[in-house]
């Protein structure tokens, strides 16, 4: 029902075939853009590159945002092969395990700001880079979880952190709208992936969701980017600022 022909897209945050940017990434191909992705570094670039090969991706890049420059020379590269962007799909996030598996209360400051600096600011980042690209407008998307707004057990300091990360899908929404760039973050509810298992007892909350959804099932990386592809698309144009529930309903549950 939209298409997203010619449309030009980065991709930050596929680590394999499970990663919900891969879901994007594929959603967003599907409809018609063409995709540039990054991988996080030596280790995981055997499991990116082939995903990035059958994307048919055009700029396939490393890229740590932890590491000064490195977004900055992704940027560059999109500038001077396609000199626009369409959408950016931001889905990175982390933080020390230590501070993860701890009490709110007793996360080092270190570990904190770590945390804000990889799973918020850096998505500030790329949308401020993306701005001077997206002239015609277009659409930031991060991804959050609904531990930003009630306490999951073991979700722990990544719940102020992705409450950290919504506020400033809203502000940022409120402060490029004029220009036609739409900011909205996807809250898909749990996923298998790779990033989750760091979270204690994921399994648990696995299971706790798949009962409590009124669907009784759980989100996909598919799922998660056919709302993605259409938020890209010229139909969501005047969407913009939302915190997108993806769970099959279990955020309207008490």
């Amino acid at each position: 029902m939209f298409s997203l022909q010619g449309q030009k897209a980065l991709v930050v945050g596929i680590a394999n075939e499970n990663s919900i940017a891969w879901g994007c990434a594929k959603a967003l191909r599907a409809q018609g853009a063409e995709i540039a992705v990054t991988w996080l570094n030596d280790k995981a670039e055997p499991h990116v590159r082939p995903l990035a090969d059958q994307l048919g991706a055009e700029i396939a890049l490393p890229l740590d945002v932890g590491q000064p420059g490195q977004l900055e020379a992704v940027f560059d590269t999109i500038t001077r092969q396609w000199g626009r962007l369409d959408t950016i799909v931001h889905s990175i996030a982390f933080a020390p395990r230590a501070d993860l598996h701890g009490r709110v209360v007793d996360c080092s400051a270190e570990g904190f700001a770590l945390a804000m600096d990889i799973s918020v600011h850096s998505f500030l980042r790329m949308i401020r880079l993306a701005e001077s690209l997206m002239a015609d407008g277009g659409t930031c998307l991060s991804v959050s979880f609904f531990g930003s707004s009630r306490v999951v057990r073991h979700y722990n300091m990544m719940g102020p952190v992705k409450a950290a990360l919504e506020s400033s899908v809203r502000y940022a929404a409120a402060e490029l709208g004029e220009k036609g760039i739409r900011v909205h973050a996807l809250s898909p509810g749990p996923l298998k992936t790779r990033a989750a298992s760091g979270i204690d007892h994921f399994d648990e909350l696995l299971s706790a969701a798949s009962d409590r959804a009124p669907t009784h099932q759980l989100a996909t990386i598919e799922d998660v980017g056919a709302m993605a592809a259409f938020l890209s698309s010229p139909e969501a144009c005047n969407l913009t600022g939302g915190v997108h529930d993806i769970d099959g309903g279990f955020s309207i549950t008490a």
